[in-house]
């Protein structure tokens, strides 16, 4: 009887080992995509390189999940994940539009390349400290894996790269507006909130499958799209609530004159 009871303390102790390892694969993995996209930049093999970029985000976003799932999260898998994160994230999409489209503004590309790494890791710095109290709801900045998919999937959309000064001019752009965004204080949505067991959650799952199978059949022009859309996201958003603050003092002062001149009426009526 106990030895069965102690060969089942084993069992259930190694399958535990099993599940916090896990999530660790799954960083690993994530790790591995941004060293694979360094390895075939430098070889010029750009179209190869950039899915990887894509594929991290997606690990990446697994790795939270099954941590949160299995109830597996450690102080130490937050820090292994951002770590991951800086090379996936940060040197990946850098040396890829550097050796894609910076490389003919010598100096300048480089060092646009060296400031987007620079953002990544300040972004993914400052969201570790505000984890905790931070709204779930929103990012504070671009994500870091959002900011990386806007080079990736530019490069992927236009393989054959930036060979002139001039022509290479625009790379600054795609490197250096993201990495803005990633260190500003604009909220972008995280999509946390969404709940697939509510009643209507059917919906949300027939807009992802309609989702993937629009990237399954235009795989460029969506992943553009995507990227692109989700990085003007933010400062629509922030326009928008801007001017709905603004407006909502103006539409009160209009409320209280009007129950002001009913009053009034109402007094002068003797209502």
């Amino acid at each position: 009887m106990l030895r069965a009871l102690d060969v089942r303390d084993r069992a259930r102790r190694r399958f535990r080992r099993g599940i916090f390892l896990l999530p660790s694969l799954f960083t690993v993995a994530n790790m591995f995509c941004g060293y694979a996209c360094v390895v075939y930049a430098m070889r010029g093999e750009f179209e190869t390189a950039a899915p990887f970029i894509g594929i991290a985000i997606v690990l990446d976003m697994l790795d939270g999940r099954i941590a949160r799932l299995t109830g597996t999260s450690s102080d130490f898998g937050v820090q292994f994940d951002s770590l991951a994160d800086v090379i996936s994230f940060g040197i990946a999409p850098a040396i890829l539009c550097f050796a894609w489209g910076l490389a003919p503004l010598g100096r300048l590309g480089w060092a646009a390349g060296f400031l987007f790494l620079t953002a990544t890791a300040m972004r993914l710095a400052r969201f570790n400290v505000q984890s905790a109290t931070a709204d779930k709801r929103y990012f504070v900045g671009m994500p870091s894996p959002a900011a990386a998919s806007v080079p990736a999937a530019t490069v992927f959309a236009f393989p054959e790269g930036l060979h002139d000064f001039g022509g290479a001019l625009p790379a600054l752009a795609i490197v250096l507006i993201p990495a803005l965004l990633m260190v500003s204080t604009i909220r972008y949505v995280s999509f946390k909130d969404i709940d697939l067991r509510r009643p209507r959650a059917y919906r949300n799952v027939i807009l992802v499958a309609a989702g993937f199978v629009a990237v399954v059949s235009y795989p460029r022009i969506m992943l553009a799209a995507m990227a692109y859309g989700y990085l003007v996201g933010g400062p629509i958003g922030s326009v928008v609530a801007r001017v709905r603050r603004r407006r909502s003092p103006a539409e009160t002062d209009v409320v209280d004159q009007g129950d002001s001149a009913d009053a009034a009426q109402r007094t002068a009526t003797g209502g």
